[in-house]
Parts: C-alpha cells; structure tokens; sequence
C-alpha cells in the first residue's frame, strides 16, 4: 500500500471517492481532549471507519463561533491541558492507530499565532493533518499563514454564510482550496430541530461561482437532517449532535454510522 501523503490532494480526493460513491462526504467535527484525551482519541478513531474526513477541534478560551455545547467541550478540554502542542501529538497519535482520513484542524487564530504561524503549519504537517478551518480568519486577513499553508500543500478553509454578497462570494471562491465551509445558518453551531434558511439557492448561489466542494455545517443534528443537506452539498458536518451523542466510544460510532447510513439512502 503506498504511503498516504496529507494535504490537500488528500481532502480532494475525499471529496471524489464520495461523489463516485453518488454520496455527500461526511465531516464529523469533534473537540480534542473532551471529555479527557484517551476518550477523545478513542472515541474519534472509533468514528473514523463511517467518515469521509475528520474536523478536529483545537480548544480556545473564546469560542465565538459556537454554540453551548462546543463552547463546554472545549472549557472541559482545556481544563484538561489540552493545548495547541498537545493537538498535535493527538493528531500522530491517531495516524499513528491507523486513522487515514483527511484531518482538518478547527481552531481560532489566536493560539496559531501565540504557537506561531511557520511553525504551526509544520507540526501539523508533520503530525498528519491536512488543513486548516479557522472561523475567525477571513481570507483578506490570511496573508503569511495563505502562503505557508499553500507552500506546505496543505488547505486553508473559508466561510461563506447566507447573508453573504456576490461580492463576498467572488472573494472565497477566488482563495478557496479543498472545499468552502458554508455556514447553513446565522448564529453559532449547535444542533437545531429545522434550519429555516433556503438552503438551496444559497448553495446554487455559491455552486455558479466555483466547482471547488461545498460542505455545510452549523445546526445539524439529525440522519434526516445530514441527508437532506447531502442533496444538496458534496458535504456534510456535523458537530454538536455528536457531542451530545458520544457517551462512549461505541455510541459515537453508532451515531456516525447512522449519519453515513443516511447519506448512503439517498
């Protein structure tokens, strides 16, 4: 078997394997270091087997851009002394047990910047992750970490929400590498019993600009749900729900398994 090289051939090619599968690619997101760093690990390895790609929570002590439920996951992992260097080593770790799927780093700038943007990249890349989501960095605002993560073949994400312009469309799908995360609500993450933007035109606004993939994320929380959005995205995120699902390695499982299940019927 040949070596598996991270970067963002490796997060395309995720994104390929589903569409041949005729399916959406399916990105759990859970936070590193919740509810203690062995579970974390065992509990996100037992997920990957039903995932398409990882996202993978760094915790931050001002999570703007989620809900509740991650905001309690990432205090619980940093009281734990989850750092950002700690993140990391859980990233080898997991290659390291035979984790293969592309790994996206979800985490804010500021402990990017504080680790220090050269080095950060790195280390990832030598731990075995492929990219980078950082919500609260736009691509206007990505100068130095655009260029070191391009050179180091790697993904830097970008968001688009509902409420964005043709204008701020142009300019992601310009910068974008990977996929573009868009945003299928205006708040933060957090499961939600019905998503009430028009979830359609809103990817058929994006989808005219780029054939890059669009994943959506943000509210989530059902099979039901995951398989309507996989009708209509290349992607599907899910966040929250599983969290709230993971009471044990096993029940992670079950719970991605029946996300997968769904995409898979439609």
């Amino acid at each position: 078997m040949s070596e598996i090289r991270y970067g963002r051939d490796h997060i395309t090619a995720a994104f390929q394997n589903a569409r041949q599968s005729q399916t959406a690619a399916l990105m759990p997101y859970f936070t590193l270091g919740y509810p203690d760093r062995q579970t974390s690990l065992d509990i996100i390895t037992a997920i990957a087997p039903y995932s398409d790609l990882l996202e993978l929570g760094v915790p931050f002590s001002d999570p703007l851009a989620d809900g509740p439920t991650i905001q309690r996951s990432t205090q619980i992992a940093l009281e734990n002394g989850t750092t950002t260097a700690v993140c990391l080593e859980m990233v080898r770790e997991l290659r390291q047990r035979g984790v293969t799927v592309p790994i996206m780093l979800m985490g804010y700038y500021n402990p990017v910047l504080a680790y220090g943007e050269a080095g950060y990249v790195s280390a990832a890349l030598a731990a075995g992750a492929d990219g980078f989501i950082i919500p609260d960095l736009p691509p206007e605002e990505a100068g130095e970490l655009e260029v070191l993560v391009n050179e180091a073949g790697m993904a830097l994400i970008y968001f688009l929400a509902p409420t964005s312009n043709e204008s701020r469309i142009q300019l992601v799908t310009q910068w974008a590498r990977g996929f573009i995360y868009l945003v299928s609500v205006t708040g933060v993450t957090g499961a939600r019993q019905a998503i009430q933007t028009d979830l359609s035109a809103f990817v058929q606004r994006v989808r005219q600009a780029t054939d890059i993939p669009l994943a959506v994320g943000f509210g989530i929380g059902t099979p039901r749900q995951a398989a309507q959005i996989g009708q209509l995205a290349d992607g599907v995120i899910v966040g929250s729900a599983l969290i709230n699902a993971a009471d044990s390695p096993q029940a992670a499982a079950d719970f991605t398994r029946s996300l997968r299940e769904a995409l898979r019927d439609v």
